[in-house]
């Protein structure tokens, strides 16, 4: 479904950039956002609508759509496709209603 150009694959293979995506280790580019870096390895989904359950993936890449919610580095309801991966980064699916603070 979302496939590197070869381009891309040898700029991932000079600059890699090593995060972990719901417990497992992936190599993504220097320069992807988490979404993009989550799409590449495989994971399509990045939280439940909180309503019906029903899995949702990153739609916009714009940041206006909001489907691309995850938890990185323990921090809830940041936005995949508008955060920049960085060597070490922690990123998981989020699960249930963002947590909205007052």
């Amino acid at each position: 479904m979302f496939k590197r150009l070869p381009e891309a694959q040898q700029a991932m293979r000079q600059h890699p950039v090593a995060v972990t995506i719901n417990g497992q280790a992936v190599q993504c580019r220097e320069g992807d956002t988490v979404a993009a870096a989550m799409l590449c390895a495989g994971f399509v989904d990045c939280r439940d609508t909180v309503v019906s359950g029903v899995p949702r993936g990153p739609y916009c890449m714009t940041g206006t759509c909001y489907d691309c919610l995850v938890i990185i580095d323990g921090q809830p309801n940041q936005q995949g496709c508008m955060t920049a991966v960085r060597e070490g980064m922690n990123i998981e699916r989020q699960s249930g209603a963002r947590q909205v603070r007052a």
